[in-house]
């Protein structure tokens, strides 16, 4: 009701009165409650307010490690898929930044290359020649994350 007065009084009386919006309304077949609540609600929604349940446009999708897309725990007596994240060279564990993997994964798979090299199963400085060949599930020269140094 309010915003059919607000405009009575700009316009000078050009909008019609409440009470021969309800008379041509009731010629239509419907209902001037119907009509008055939706400019009710188009006076009380502003426009101009930003949505508040709306989820932010600009956030980056959550990227999932490979093992946890894979649904993959890492094992001690899997040295082929351990073999991976050691570097062939210098038989380090690559890290975080490089494998792009969580922090638990990560974890694990530090813990079982550990057990794996002190149960025989890897090498401890290079990489075994049998698994040179596999696809590689990373490129250490192009790593995921920055590093700080």
């Amino acid at each position: 009701m309010a915003f059919l007065s607000l405009f009575t009084n700009r316009l000078g009386g050009i909008i019609p009165k409440p009470a021969t919006l309800v008379t041509q309304f009731a010629k239509c077949g419907t209902s001037a409650k119907d009509f008055i609540g939706e400019h009710q609600e188009a006076e009380n929604c502003n426009e101009d307010h930003p949505v508040s349940d709306m989820d932010n446009p600009f956030q980056k999708d959550r990227r999932l490690c490979i093992l946890c897309k894979m649904n993959i725990t890492p094992d001690y007596k899997n040295p082929k898929l351990l073999s991976q994240f050691v570097s062939m060279y210098t038989g380090k564990i690559y890290g975080r930044h490089i494998t792009g993997l969580c922090k638990t994964r990560q974890e694990q798979v530090e813990k079982e290359i550990l057990k794996s090299q002190n149960a025989g199963m890897m090498p401890y400085y290079l990489k075994d020649p049998a698994f040179m060949q596999d696809p590689q599930l990373f490129n250490p020269d192009t790593p995921f994350r920055n590093h700080s140094y």
